[in-house]
């Protein structure tokens, strides 16, 4: 558990983080509460980000993945598509989360897809669905990200 999956990011993308001396595939990763919560990230592009995560150790007391854990889901795709879309010179920082839980999963893997609904000069909004194995709908967000200068720490 908590082993992360090599992420597919474009060609273009990984070029575009070389120039500034960054391994992006090397750097990303869903962070510690993403390898904690067993996040894997499975596709990265600023259109479309792909993500998985066991029901397992992510309950609630009754044994229904917690509503808490989709929201990490979401918001680790969500933001790495608006992070994508910014490109090096940006941050993406959440600003805005909402999660509507459908129906419960007790087990098996989550599955989270997270597209553009707007990608602007400061803003990006993505839309992230979560199934279930059987592709049932566990939850739907929407995630609103602050796209901010980025400075990168001198050598």
């Amino acid at each position: 558990m908590g082993e992360q999956t090599t992420v597919k990011f474009p060609q273009e993308v990984i070029d575009a983080y070389a120039t500034l001396g960054v391994d992006l595939p090397a750097l990303f990763s869903a962070g510690h509460l993403g390898k904690r919560m067993d996040v894997r990230i499975t596709e990265a592009a600023a259109d479309r980000v792909v993500g998985t995560m066991p029901v397992e150790g992510n309950t609630q007391p009754y044994g229904l993945l917690h509503g808490g854990a989709s929201a990490v889901l979401a918001e680790t795709l969500g933001s790495v598509g608006a992070m994508l879309h910014g490109g090096p010179s940006k941050l993406a920082v959440g600003v805005d989360l909402n999660c509507t839980h459908h129906r419960g999963a007790r087990s098996g893997l989550v599955t989270g897809v997270a597209t553009p609904v707007h990608r602007g000069r400061t803003t990006a909004t993505y839309e992230i669905v979560i199934t279930d194995d059987q592709d049932k709908r566990v939850c739907t967000a929407r995630l609103t990200c602050l796209l901010r200068d980025a400075t990168l720490p001198s050598a």
